[in-house]
């Protein structure tokens, strides 16, 4: 079973807490464990199936499911077969982190988006692993994994980095620790130092991602902004400023004000980039030859 972060009075944000499994609490647990079965891979499931994944009796599943079908928590898809109900992404949908930064962001991706021509995503944290809030993609855009809603790696994604780069002290340390990739603490380190994080990746396809923070009005890091896009002879500093700017205008429309000092260097960073690099638009050619 898996444990997330909680928040409780007292306990700060980086430290996992298992909630205790007696009593009214293990009744909602168990039910947010037949919920969880549920992912892109399994978007229906049978009773079978989510005894067999929950490791609970088929009857206390058929009690639950059943329970949850009448709050609208699940739906039934036939005689057998459950799926997620609709109610819950109504909840959902009421996250502030999700739904309240995604729908102040949404006009500066689309902006984004038609500069670039590629998936734009925008992702915020959740314990050790960054959530997919909002994409917008081309149907000629190079292959990718990932889908709203979807979970992503903190260690391996442009968006995950710059998140783990401004994450608790703690939670950063004991990721980079279990982390496969031996360069990571310097990698972070200057994607904290830059606010730039720029990973390369070849599965599904080669790709480039750059990301940039935003910030919220206290200056905390609340989400992540990116573009991928096709691994050919893009260089990232050429795509770097595009992604800057979008996250400076949705970190100022949820009330961020930068300093003299990051202004300045943005106004160096895009001046370094319009005469070192082609326009981020003007390689359209190039780019879908490989698409």
């Amino acid at each position: 079973m898996k444990h997330h972060a909680l928040a409780y009075p007292g306990i700060t944000e980086d430290k996992e807490v298992p909630v205790p499994a007696t009593g009214r609490d293990g009744v909602l647990l168990r039910a947010l464990r037949v919920l969880e079965q549920f992912d892109a891979e399994h978007r229906t499931l049978n009773l079978t199936e989510l005894s067999t994944g929950t490791g609970m009796p088929r009857t206390t599943v058929w009690r639950i499911a059943r329970e949850l079908v009448n709050w609208g928590a699940l739906e039934r898809v036939s005689e057998e077969r459950y799926a997620v109900g609709v109610r819950l992404w109504e909840i959902a949908s009421l996250a502030p982190r999700g739904h309240g930064v995604r729908e102040t962001a949404l006009p500066y991706l689309e902006d984004l988006y038609q500069v670039s021509g590629h998936h734009v995503l925008l992702a915020v944290r959740d314990g050790k692993e960054a959530v997919l809030i909002d994409r917008l993609s081309s149907r000629h855009a190079t292959a990718v994994d990932y889908r709203i809603g979807g979970r992503l790696p903190l260690d391996t994604t442009g968006v995950g980095q710059v998140l783990l780069a401004h994450a608790p002290a703690g939670l950063r340390e004991r990721v980079i620790k279990g982390s496969d990739d031996p360069n990571l603490r310097g990698i972070i380190a200057a994607v904290r130092k830059s606010d730039e994080a720029a990973v390369r990746r070849v599965v599904p396809s080669e790709t480039l991602s750059v990301a940039c923070p935003v910030r919220d009005e206290e200056g905390d890091v609340v989400a992540a902004v990116s573009v991928v896009v096709p691994d050919l002879t893009t260089h990232p500093t050429s795509i770097a400023m595009a992604v800057r700017t979008t996250a400076a205008a949705i970190s100022r429309a949820l009330g961020h004000v930068a300093s003299p000092r990051a202004r300045r260097e943005i106004g160096e960073a895009r001046a370094r980039a319009t005469s070192a690099n082609p326009p981020f638009a003007a390689r359209p050619a190039a780019v879908a030859n490989r698409t």
